[in-house]
This record gives structure tokens, sequence and C-alpha cells, in this order.
């Protein structure tokens, strides 16, 4: 659960940013195309890929990397980007499109060509078990009725609040695990799809806090039921993503928060803490934190 000053906050950021999409609407394609190549090696690095993000980068670009690396990873690259590029344009095309069964099936299809074949477009079935730790995945029989009752409560169910209902149904979706592979990657899609249907934009869930925030949220969920800090993560990635485009579209220059910090007589580490908790307006650009040069703070006049 999250706060009302938080949901507060968001609506009025969610304004500022709708307010901004409907004067610069080719301004945030590009800014969410810009995003692509990150939001892969993020979401594939919290799967323990070893690509970097330049590799990634290269991979994108059509080019192999230099190292050496599995196929299967150059595969999981460049299907994710196609992946996150229909999503991109079917949010923009079909805004007021519901999720359903066959959009997630195509997505998964396209995410495990050549990779998994077999696989590919489909939920788990007859003996298909899989286990993530200690947690088991939802017996095969009942995956797709529970994947169904799950888009069901969705759009009709508890919570009422929609970071709270995002949150809630990505701890459902990977607890039941509906994928022999690629049920992380796709249910960071499908997030980033219900926000953008929300009116909110695309966030990236990042690797280096996967042991400190997002794993955790997962587990809690799985033992408690419970999908609290999951909300707070995901409210704290949408101010992240509804910051930085508001301030790319306001600010004439956006330089890193550690310079910021230093102009104004702010301790980096008070800055950092700040930008992570967004009492600060910072984003981060390449696992980076970023802010508005002329950002003024109000509790550091």
């Amino acid at each position: 659960m999250i706060n009302q000053v938080t949901v507060d906050r968001i609506e009025s950021l969610r304004q500022t940013y709708r307010a901004l999409a409907s004067d610069h609407p080719g301004a945030l394609a590009q800014i969410a195309l810009s995003e692509i190549p990150e939001a892969v090696h993020q979401s594939n690095a919290i799967e323990n890929s070893t690509l970097t993000l330049e590799e990634t980068e290269q991979i994108l670009a059509g080019r192999l990397p230099a190292a050496s690396h599995e196929l299967r990873e150059v595969f999981e690259a460049s299907n994710l980007a196609r992946v996150t590029e229909d999503l991109l344009t079917t949010a923009s095309n079909e805004p007021s499109s519901p999720l359903t069964i066959g959009q997630i099936l195509r997505w998964h299809g396209a995410l495990l060509t050549g990779i998994r074949d077999d696989a590919a477009g489909r939920f788990r079935q007859g003996d298909e078990w899989v286990r993530v730790g200690s947690h088991l995945g939802a017996n095969p029989m009942f995956v797709r009725g529970m994947v169904e009752r799950a888009l069901e409560r969705y759009v009709t169910g508890p919570p009422a609040n929609t970071i709270e209902r995002i949150a809630w149904f990505h701890c459902e979706f990977e607890v039941i695990h509906p994928f022999v592979d690629g049920n992380g990657r796709i249910g960071r899609v499908l997030m980033n799809h219900q926000l953008l249907r929300a009116g909110l934009p695309p966030v990236i869930v990042r690797a280096r806090s996967r042991h400190a925030e997002y794993y955790p949220a997962l587990d809690s969920y799985s033992r408690t039921d419970r999908h609290d800090d999951m909300t707070r993560l995901l409210a704290l990635l949408v101010l992240e993503a509804l910051h930085k485009r508001i301030t790319l579209l306001t600010s004439p220059q956006i330089i890193p928060l550690s310079d910021w910090a230093r102009t104004v007589g702010m301790r980096g580490n008070v800055a950092a803490n700040r930008a992570k908790r967004q009492t600060l307006p910072a984003f981060r650009v390449r696992d980076r934190w970023m802010i508005a040069s002329d950002h003024r703070d109000e509790l550091n006049p």
C-alpha cells in the first residue's frame, strides 16, 4: 500500500505529463524509444544475462558484440527489443486495448523465438513444472485459468488504486509463473503495458537492486499474499519515469546529480538518497542519476 500523499504526487505529475504529451507526442515517443536498449539490458540482467549495456546497444544496431557470449543472449536482447517496440506501438495505436491472453502469448512467442521454439507462445502444460529457488510455480493444469482470473480481477476487483493493481498483477503473474521460460521479462512487459494504458510512462526495473528490492517484494507476496513492497517499488519507479519526461521537456540542461548537489551545497550521499526516495526530481540514465541544472529545491533553498 502507498499513502495518499504518494498517490496525490503521482496524480499531480501524471496530469502535468499528460498535458505535455498532448503538446509533444513525438518527443515522448522518442524518449520511450531511446530507453529501449537500457530497458532491455536491465530486464535481461535481472535474469542473469552477462551482456553489458554497450553490447546490448551493439546487438540492437545489428552488430555482434566483440566479446564472446552465448547465442541465446543475443536472441534475448534482440527479441525483447522487438517485443518492447511492439508494446510501444500497441500503446500508441490502441491506447484503450485491454490486455488479453492472446496478446500475452503473442509477446511470449516473439520473446522465445530462436531460444525455446518448443515453448514459445504457450503456457506450461503436461508435466512442465517450474521452480525458482524454493518457490514452486502453479500446477500446469491450472495455469491458463489462473492467468484469466488474474486478468479479470485486475479489471474488476480490488485494489482500487492503479499502482497497487498493477503491482498486485505483477506479483500474481510471477507467482503463477505460467511459462517454461521468460516469465520475468514478459511480466515486466505486461507491467509497462498496464502503466501505458493508465496514462503513465513505462518504467525500468533495475537489475542492480533486484536482490535488495525486486526479489524480496516478489518473495513477500508469495509468502504473505501482500503486494505492499512491490507497490512501493513501482510507485518510486513511476515517479522517476514521470520526473524524467517532465524534466526533459521543460528544462534547458540536464546534469549529473552529483554536480547539481555540489552547486547547491548538498552532500552527494544526501542527494543520492533523496533521489532514491524521489523527493528530488532526479532520474537515471545509463544507471547514473541526473537532474535539471536549474532545479530549485524547497528543502535546500
